[in-house]
């Protein structure tokens, strides 16, 4: 037969899926341009208005018409939402009203100017956020934005015009967007209307025409602009061709897009990186290729904190634009490059070029060496280098001119600079403490055990000062060695030039040392962090495998938060509901409604993040497979900690390992409850069986006497009638064993009986229990063996009778005379037996985990005696509400022997003396 194309199940789970989650959101159509002025809010508006007479709810959420008449025009007719107003510094500024927005819910929704930064204190910074809010609640959405605004285009731009904008917008925006309507006209066309006056107000328009709005800038962004709209298109139609793949000969298309592996980019601490990653992201777009963004720390070389910063937050805009980051530590850049890209299966990588603003001979020293390491270490990947923009080599030429560049103006830095300054003292203290130690034994040891003392000296500065110290120390020994002990002493001359080569030699030995070890140093703090990572996470894991339940994984989880990151933590979990709870004491700065937001919209928001980062707490969704359950929100005693790419996925793992658990606690005792519906399903099907066997044979026998009494003789009346009256009691001692089971277990109204506890005989409680049995024994002997000096006990003499009643008419019915009842006391209890000479407990009822007190439990399930299986039950009922236990054995003659024992204590006298005055 042959080969048939089969679609992969995964691949057609993850098309349904996403097909669903599209139907739940909105569409996004993006109007799109190269510049200002083009018209994208007037083509907007042109829409929307053939939409509302088309009878679609459209709403304006906000507007920028920039005082041109031509677009006001368009808004007649058109619902407009109020702004929200925001005071700041004394001004009140109006932004979009996402709430209105939200509550109003139209069809389509009218929001201009995407890459806008809202005003502080919004829920979102900026507004393609609150755009994406809209969306996933399901609002139609249609925006405008420039090719200029776009984050991985930014810095092109900005080399292009000369002008850099601050305000940007992911380029997964534009990628994810269902329409892109590209809004084009000719660059003289636009610069006819800047004159006109159609894009700005004259005083602008003047300003923008000699700056901005140029022929030549015009017609490059417009060349850009085709060219990523382009690339949406090309998107779009992959898009189609790989759903429409296989479809058959009528519509369908060959499914052939090999991609050419990753790609990854080097992350350096240099302003310029961040061109280096728009870059890339641009690159990783066109090739359609996932990509990844690293930054190497060398121990051997630490940054200054200023530019350790720099580099990560180029990593989180590398986040921002779609890479994956990470912050490896190893001795070589190239080396650790080089296993990232076999490690990440990367072909390609995108390396930023050397400034020519750093001097001739550093330029010489690192960046051929860079290059050629790289090429060496990674033969068969694609090398490329981006070069820094204008703005970025001026920026590296100011940073290279100040003479506090690598930690101005931070508290850090001051921080940085004192230990430092604490290091090269010690340094000093060193050098001048072993001088001091040695002078004495220079007449005892030789020139080269001292010389070895001194590179000790530097061995214990690089351990505890670094690096700088431990080069300060080596210099300073050298110099101490020579000026003390080498002749001439007390004189930096040297009588033989020898002496040169072993200075040289221990100067050399002394920076080598020190590096070595400060490295070491270093790499041990490293992989001490990445310890401390691992065994928490282990920790966490292990003690939430133990949980079942909702508090103790949530207990669990704000213990190893506190414990790995500091600060407070609370894990806030959903009610039956499935709302989010509130905790019952809200800890200061908590903000239920950024929580909330953070649990409808499975992001982080608060602080750190992109969604009101003015806040104190980070409030992290408890995402598990299925569902959102409850939010993690943690204070951190730094707040830039979560900056570190580490530190950020050490959180989401953590707070994946406590959602994990919530759902296994929650599917855990779903399986419990259907458990016991299933046991409860069986017990009413046993229970219905039983009723329908045991009630249905008296109620024949009943009815053929009755019917057969009329045509009988007088003489057999009586026989009659004691049939009936026996079948009666049959009846009459089922219904009492259902309800007695019924109201000890609390299942009738009023729960539970209260015990009717007073101070009994036990032989007349034995004797009424023998006399109600009468019936169920047939006149079979019972022997009794209680002796008339037993002491008053306490209890219900009803249950208890009812106790024995029941073991007695189990006998009765399962074993064989003689029956014996047996009571004796002693310190703390009252034994009582009932025993017979049958076959004793079947063999399902015998062993470890048997028990014949099971309700619904009979020892011959096809037996034809009568019953449900409810009296043991209730006597062990009986038994432990007095406090008691009755078990089940085997006698030593043969037969079952049931031992009901009871807790007792030393009557009091008056009751004692009351019995015997009755």
């Amino acid at each position: 037969m042959p080969d048939i194309d089969r679609p992969d199940p995964d691949a057609l789970i993850a098309q349904l899926r996403a097909e669903e989650a599209q139907q739940r959101t909105g569409r996004l159509r993006i109007y799109f341009g190269a510049n200002a002025g083009v018209g994208k809010t007037w083509s907007m508006l042109s829409a929307a208005q053939r939409e509302r007479q088309a009878g679609r709810d459209v709403r304006v959420g906000v507007i920028e018409t920039h005082g041109r008449a031509e677009t006001a025009a368009l808004l007649d007719g058109l619902a407009v939402l109020p702004l929200r107003e925001v005071p700041y510094r004394g001004r009140t500024l109006y932004e979009l009203d996402l709430d209105a927005a939200l509550a109003a819910r139209p069809q389509v929704l009218l929001v201009d100017e995407l890459a806008h930064s809202n005003a502080p204190g919004s829920r979102h910074a900026k507004r393609w956020q609150d755009v994406q809010e809209l969306l996933a609640a399901g609002i139609d959405v249609w925006t405008a934005l420039n090719v200029q605004h776009l984050e991985s285009l930014n810095g092109t731009v900005g080399t292009i015009t000369g002008i850099r904008v601050h305000e940007t917008v992911p380029d997964a925006v534009l990628d994810d967007a269902d329409e892109v309507v590209l809004v084009d006209v000719t660059p003289d066309e636009l610069l006819a209307r800047l004159k006109a006056g159609k894009v700005y107000v004259p005083t602008q328009a003047q300003q923008a025409a000699r700056n901005f709005f140029r022929t030549g800038n015009l017609i490059a962004l417009r060349e850009i602009a085709l060219r990523r709209t382009a690339e949406h298109v090309e998107d779009d139609m992959r898009d189609w061709r790989v759903e429409h793949s296989g479809a058959g000969a009528a519509g369908g298309v060959a499914q052939a897009w090999n991609t050419s592996g990753a790609l990854l980019v080097a992350v350096g601490s240099e302003p310029a990186s961040a061109q280096t990653v728009r870059t890339a992201a641009r690159l990783a777009g066109q090739l359609n290729v996932r990509w990844h963004a690293v930054h190497v720390e060398v121990p051997q070389r630490r940054l200054p904190t200023a530019r350790r910063e720099q580099a990560l937050a180029t990593l989180q805009l590398a986040q921002s634009l779609g890479a994956e980051t990470a912050v490896p530590t190893a001795p070589s850049v190239p080396q650790c490059l080089a296993e990232q890209a076999a490690r990440l299966n990367c072909a390609t990588l995108v390396v930023g070029r050397a400034s020519t603003a750093l001097p001739a001979w550093r330029r010489w020293w690192l960046a051929p060496s860079l290059h050629t390491r790289l090429s060496r270490q990674l033969p068969g990947v694609d090398i490329v280098q981006v070069a820094p923009t204008p703005q970025h080599r001026a920026l590296a030429r100011a940073t290279a001119a100040s003479p506090a560049a690598d930690g101005a103006g931070l508290g850090a830095g001051r921080h940085r600079r004192a230990a430092a300054g604490w290091g090269f003292a010690s340094a000093t203290a060193v050098s001048i403490g072993l001088t001091l130690l040695t002078l004495p034994l220079d007449d005892t040891l030789d020139q080269v055990n001292i010389a070895m003392l001194f590179l000790l000296g530097v061995l214990g500065v690089a351990l505890r000062w670094g690096r700088a110290p431990a080069a300060l120390a080596a210099l300073l020994n050298v110099l101490s060695f020579d000026f003390f002990f080498v002749p001439p002493s007390m004189s930096f001359a040297v009588s033989d030039a020898q002496y040169l080569v072993t200075f040289a030699v221990m100067l050399a030995v002394g920076l080598v040392i020190g590096q070595l070890t400060a490295g070491l140093r270093s790499s041990a703090g490293v992989a001490a962090e990445r310890e401390r990572r691992t065994h928490s996470l282990f920790e966490l894991t292990r003690e939430l495998s133990g949980a079942l339940e909702a508090r103790q994984v949530s207990a669990l989880g704000e213990q190893a938060i506190r414990a790995y990151f500091g600060g407070q933590a609370v894990v806030v979990l959903t009610d039956t509901a499935d709302r989010l709870a509130p905790p019952a004491a809200p800890p200061p700065g908590w903000d239920g409604d950024v929580a909330e937001w953070a649990f409808r919209h499975g992001e982080a928001a608060g602080l750190g993040t992109a969604t009101l980062s003015a806040r104190a707490w980070r409030y992290v969704p408890l995402q598990a497979p299925m569902r959102v359950r409850g939010v993690l929100a943690l204070t951190l005693p730094d707040p830039g900690l979560l900056a570190v790419p580490e530190h950020a996925r050490q959180l989401d793992t953590l707070a994946r390992q406590i959602a994990i658990a919530l759902e296994r606690v929650h599917y855990v005792d779903i399986a419990q409850k259907a458990v016991v519906d299933m046991e409860s399903e069986r017990l009413r099907n046993t229970l219905l069986g039983a009723l329908s066997h045991d009630i249905r044979t008296p109620l024949t026998v009943l009815r053929g006497l009755a019917e057969g009494l009329p045509g009988q003789p007088a003489a057999q009346h009586a026989d009659t009638a004691r049939a009936i009256a026996q079948q009666t009691r049959a009846l009459h001692a089922l219904v009492t064993n259902l309800l007695d089971m019924a109201r000890l277990d609390g299942g009738l109204p009023g729960g539970a009986p209260q015990l009717r506890r007073d101070w009994q005989s036990v032989e007349e409680a034995v004797g009424s229990a023998i006399r109600a049995s009468e019936a169920a024994l047939g006149g079979l002997p019972v022997r009794t063996q209680v002796p008339a000096e037993l002491p008053l006990v306490e209890f219900d003499a009803v249950l208890v009778e009812r106790v024995l009643v029941n073991l007695l008419e189990n006998a009765a019915k399962y074993g064989a005379p003689p029956f014996e009842v047996r009571a004796w006391t002693d310190d703390a209890l009252l034994h009582l037996t009932v025993a017979d000479h049958g076959p004793g407990l079947p063999a399902s009822l015998r062993g470890p985990g048997a028990t014949p007190f099971d309700k619904f439990t009979r020892g011959h399930l096809e037996s034809a005696i009568p019953g449900v299986g409810l009296g043991l039950a209730i006597c062990k009922a009986i038994a432990r509400a007095h406090g008691g236990d009755i078990t089940a054995d085997t006698a030593a003659g043969g037969g079952a022997l049931f031992h009901l024992t009871l807790p007792r204590r030393e009557p009091p006298a008056v009751a004692a003396d009351s019995m015997v005055a009755d």
